[in-house]
């Protein structure tokens, strides 16, 4: 099974969003962290969205970054800034179930990333302990960026048949149009796409994972044309 990193295995908006509080007291913003990291956010999935050639997540991730700004009529150093909060990803936290259903799930199964991140990135994170390294497809790894389906199709054809975790509404809308299996991990914060596909199958929590996945796979096989809502 292959799991999101940013919202399925990481608290990114609580991460992230402790260092924009401390760029917004140094600056004298009107405006939180959480509400700079949400522009943020916004901007760096419009831009992964249209990146039509690959660049790296730190390139696009400055770009966003100089938007959410201009959005929010707010002033600072993007540079800086930016790598004050990349430098902050080792301290970013794990949703609480992690480092026990991660460990617990991986005795049945290969833990594998499908995420937008660059390599050296992931490998900072608290979640990379978990996941064996050439199980680890990044976008940078695979040239693409989500929802794009070739993301989703290259790692198909690195790891074979595999069952994704997603949470976003972007990665589960993707993750379901490019014709995975899909068992969506509810996080707070995160809501599906009113417009998109629905998975069949949700999790609460880590633990419930071992009962859904094999149940999304078997689906997807009896089907026999990958997609998850089969009969």
């Amino acid at each position: 099974m292959t799991f999101d990193l940013f919202s399925a295995l990481i608290d990114s908006r609580t991460g992230a969003g402790a260092v924009f509080d401390r760029l917004s007291a140094t600056y004298g913003w009107s405006v939180n962290g959480k509400t700079v990291y949400d522009a943020w956010d916004v901007q760096n999935k419009r831009a992964q969205r249209l990146c039509a050639t690959w660049q790296p997540y730190r390139a696009l991730a400055g770009q966003a970054l100089a938007e959410a700004y201009a959005a929010l009529h707010i002033e600072g150093d993007v540079a800086a800034d930016l790598a004050q909060v990349l430098d902050s990803i080792p301290a970013w936290p794990l949703w609480p179930d992690v480092s026990e259903g991660l460990p617990t799930l991986g005795e049945r199964y290969r833990l594998g990333l499908l995420s937008n991140v660059d390599d050296e990135l992931f490998a900072r994170t608290q979640a990379a302990a978990y996941i064996q390294p050439d199980l680890a497809m990044t976008s940078e790894r695979l040239g693409a960026y989500k929802p794009s389906p070739a993301i989703y199709e290259r790692a198909q054809e690195a790891l074979g048949p595999i069952v994704h975790i997603p949470t976003s509404a972007r990665d589960v809308r993707g993750a379901l149009e490019a014709g995975l299996p899909v068992v969506r991990l509810r996080r707070p914060g995160h809501e599906l796409d009113p417009d998109g596909p629905r998975p069949t199958l949700e999790a609460s929590h880590l633990g419930e994972l071992a009962a859904l996945v094999p149940r999304a796979a078997r689906r997807c096989a009896l089907d026999g044309s990958g997609r998850e809502d089969a009969p």
